[in-house]
């Protein structure tokens, strides 16, 4: 456990001097989202790279939540649309009223078991404050696109083929709603 701490430290650390280095030599550049590293449920680091050149949908999960039930409209959405190159994939967090206390095995067989998820469910990590993922900061940054905190668990990040962000929705979005859907259908189109 203590040695998977110091990996995500690590990696937080060395994204952040990645991050600070690219924000501050040229603001107008746009961040490759696809290469930001995150730990997978089994230890490993991971990047959104697995899921170049499709539309990926990252949100930030929980299963003791009133939205928790969004799963299921979220695995809907993964299943219609996974053909045409839509990727779901979640990340829990804790960070919102312990809202999310199980291990990586046990959010999992909850996901799997509650809501017959098949869609991609990464490792717990920080999604705000000062400990937050390299992942979460890159999606949050004040030079990004949609910047600010993350503000409760479900909250939605849409990222394009090519790694660019394309829009950011609440957690009150829900996955079948029309501002949510055609946006994604816009990026499939693309």
């Amino acid at each position: 456990m203590l040695l998977r701490y110091l990996l995500c430290a690590l990696l937080a650390l060395t994204s952040s001097f990645g991050m600070a280095a690219a924000n501050t030599t040229d603001k107008d550049s746009k961040m490759d989202l696809l290469s930001v590293p995150f730990l997978n449920t089994d230890g490993t680091t991971e990047t959104l790279s697995l899921y170049k050149g499709k539309v990926v949908l990252v949100v930030n999960v929980a299963s003791k939540c009133g939205y928790t039930p969004q799963y299921a409209g979220l695995e809907k959405l993964y299943r219609d649309n996974l053909g045409d190159g839509l990727v779901v994939v979640a990340f829990p967090s804790n960070d919102f009223g312990g809202q999310e206390p199980g291990t990586d095995l046990e959010i999992l067989n909850f996901c799997r078991s509650k809501y017959d998820v098949t869609f991609p469910v990464k490792s717990k990590m920080s999604t705000k404050g000062p400990g937050k993922s390299p992942l979460y900061a890159a999606l949050t940054s004040p030079s990004g696109p949609y910047p600010g905190e993350v503000a409760w668990n479900f909250e939605k990040f849409l990222i394009g083929r090519d790694g660019q962000m394309l829009g950011r929705f609440k957690s009150s979005v829900r996955p079948d709603s029309p501002e949510l859907t055609e946006a994604i259908a816009k990026a499939l189109a693309k």
